[in-house]
């Protein structure tokens, strides 16, 4: 049920002509009686393609249905007599991401499970329409490798899977994008603040750095195409001395290995040999004589 309006009276003394009076009344007593449980702030959530229209208020004595369509198309019902105040609308949209989508929801009454006896036409909101392949925002970016050699820096972007499918297989965000997809990689010096920029409209990035520096950056997808929502959040940072690091461990634990290996031989083979020349003397006091 949505919250009951507060009425803001005028301030005496104020001058207010009678035709606003009367059109703020009629306003306040409007949403004062409209206890229906319709649903408000329907909005949209979509990333990466996977789209949940979510409103208010939570019901109490009110269920609801999710309706949606194109500009074309027949209202679809989805999440039927829900007490829940979100709807997963994902495999409706990717099954065309270029067109334009609406949706609303229907307020019920409760009937403790019985279906029968609902208005034909129950009271309902609509939500703001949505287009997925402009609307849907961008997913963090995942850095898949990074390799420094000498004065090069190579950094290959990993793309993210969406629920969008064709010929039964989930397409990755490049598939669907293609070349409007791009990547912006943020650089820097390890030991320095300022930062350097490079984009691109693959996966793949090679730059020049100084030989000998430490480098982090991080990544973020980018519509240039698109008015707004044009940038995803930005990646994890990872820097190169955490590979030589990793490669410095690895290096320790591989010889740490060989260490203790080398270790069990030898003292294997001292045992031997002290067991062996224990029982040497007493196997000879132990043999018979010769008797000539």
């Amino acid at each position: 049920m949505a919250p009951p309006a507060r009425l803001q009276v005028p301030r005496p003394g104020t001058a207010v002509p009678y035709t606003v009076l009367l059109g703020w009344l009629l306003a306040q007593v409007a949403r004062a009686a409209d206890t229906t449980g319709r649903a408000y702030n329907l909005t949209w959530k979509s990333t990466n393609f996977k789209t949940i229209l979510e409103w208010e208020p939570k019901p109490i004595d009110h269920v609801y249905t999710v309706q949606i369509s194109t500009r074309l198309e027949n209202w679809k019902s989805k999440c039927f007599l829900t007490t829940e105040t979100e709807c997963d609308l994902t495999d409706e949209v990717v099954k065309d991401v270029g067109q334009t989508y609406m949706a609303r929801v229907l307020s019920y009454p409760a009937r403790h499970g019985n279906t029968t006896g609902f208005p034909e036409e129950p009271p309902f909101r609509n939500s703001p329409e949505f287009t997925p392949i402009l609307d849907t925002n961008l997913g963090q970016p995942t850095i898949q490798s990074f390799e420094q050699v000498g004065t090069k820096l190579n950094v290959t972007v990993q793309d993210a899977r969406t629920l969008v499918r064709r010929n039964g297989t989930f397409l990755s965000l490049r598939a669907v994008f293609g070349k409007d997809l791009n990547y912006t990689l943020y650089y820097w010096r390890a030991s320095s603040t300022g930062k350097k920029t490079a984009t691109t409209n693959t996966n793949e990035f090679l730059i020049d750095v100084d030989k000998g520096e430490n480098y982090c950056f991080s990544v973020q997808a980018v519509i240039p195409s698109r008015k707004r929502k044009q940038r995803s959040p930005e990646s994890i940072t990872e820097c190169t001395s955490r590979e030589k690091g990793r490669a410095r461990e690895m290096f320790f634990i591989i010889g740490a290995v060989v260490v203790v290996a080398l270790l069990i031989i030898v003292l294997s083979v001292t045992v031997y040999k002290c067991r062996k020349a224990r029982a040497g003397p007493s196997a000879k006091e132990s043999s018979p004589l010769n008797i000539a």
